[in-house]
């Protein structure tokens, strides 16, 4: 049989591992939250007969596996609270949902016997819905030997493929996330902006784009960084990268300057990818900084 489960927090994902685990053959145990409301809701996804407690270390003494999905500011406080009155059991396994936050978090846990992890589902948890949100993924998995062992075995009956990854390196993996994710939807709002200063209907943008997005993605699939990257700067076209600048300067400073600092990132991978040549990288390094020109 599999191992009973508390969930502390009963947000999003919360809500959704509630839903899934308890499909994957895991028992609901004792469900706690800000408001009781949230818990029972979550309690009724999870079917069975579920207790919802006010106090967390009520429902997480019930449990031989507790998350701790509140938001990361509450995480260590929730866990002080719970190891405080004694409400890990022992050997439990205690883990967070953070994406930025370590195990280290869950500290106090490990004086009622209790080991500590992270597991991070690398997905957006924007709207509730029926379908399982794991499915596929990869969930990063951080902390004490014993609870890597549990959340990997979770993680993969949640459908998901466990990425192990260095406690200490969590803080980095989070920023590699933002950047895919949060900078993502940055990089196409600067590109639809122009789009749309070129004459294209902002409504369209995304469509006349999607190829094009679509296409790098399965390059960079393919044939990995740095033989993806195409265009002008990889080509060493100093010409039409001025053109650009120009361009863009009219329309925004900012974005002229998110267009430089981009620029200048590029022409490393355009040099590592051997199609740009030395005296082209020195010309575009000083269209992008004139200050550094002899």
């Amino acid at each position: 049989m599999k191992p009973s489960y508390a969930i502390i927090g009963c947000g999003r994902v919360g809500s959704a591992l509630a839903r899934h685990l308890s499909a994957a053959g895991y028992q609901p145990a004792a469900f706690s939250s800000r408001t009781w409301d949230s818990a029972l809701q979550t309690a009724k996804a999870a079917g069975g007969e579920v207790l919802v407690y006010e106090s967390p270390w009520e429902a997480s003494a019930r449990a031989a596996v507790v998350f701790i999905t509140t938001p990361d500011h509450s995480i260590a406080p929730v866990c002080q609270t719970i190891a405080d009155n004694k409400g890990f059991q022992e050997k439990a396994v205690v883990l967070h949902c953070s994406g930025a936050l370590s195990s280290d978090m869950l500290s106090a846990a490990k004086r009622c016997g209790a080991v500590i992890g992270s597991m991070h589902p690398l997905q957006s948890f924007a709207a509730m819905t029926e379908a399982n949100p794991f499915a596929g993924i990869k969930i990063a998995i951080e902390g004490d030997t014993a609870a890597v062992e549990r959340a990997s075995g979770m993680a993969a009956d949640l459908g998901a493929d466990p990425l192990s990854i260095r406690t200490e390196g969590k803080t980095l993996y989070h920023a590699a996330a933002v950047v895919a994710s949060n900078y993502l939807v940055t990089l196409m709002r600067l590109s639809f902006q122009l789009l749309q200063a070129s004459g294209v209907p902002q409504s369209e943008a995304y469509g006349v784009l999607k190829p094009l997005i679509s296409g790098t993605l399965s390059n960079i699939e393919g044939v990995g960084i740095p033989d993806a990257l195409t265009g002008p700067i990889a080509r060493g076209d100093v010409d039409t990268v001025s053109e650009h600048l120009s361009a863009i300067r009219r329309l925004s400073e900012t974005a002229a300057d998110l267009y430089i600092r981009l620029g200048q990132a590029t022409i490393e991978i355009g040099t590592a990818k051997g199609s740009l040549s030395k005296d082209a990288a020195d010309r575009l390094n000083r269209l992008f900084n004139p200050s550094s020109a002899d």
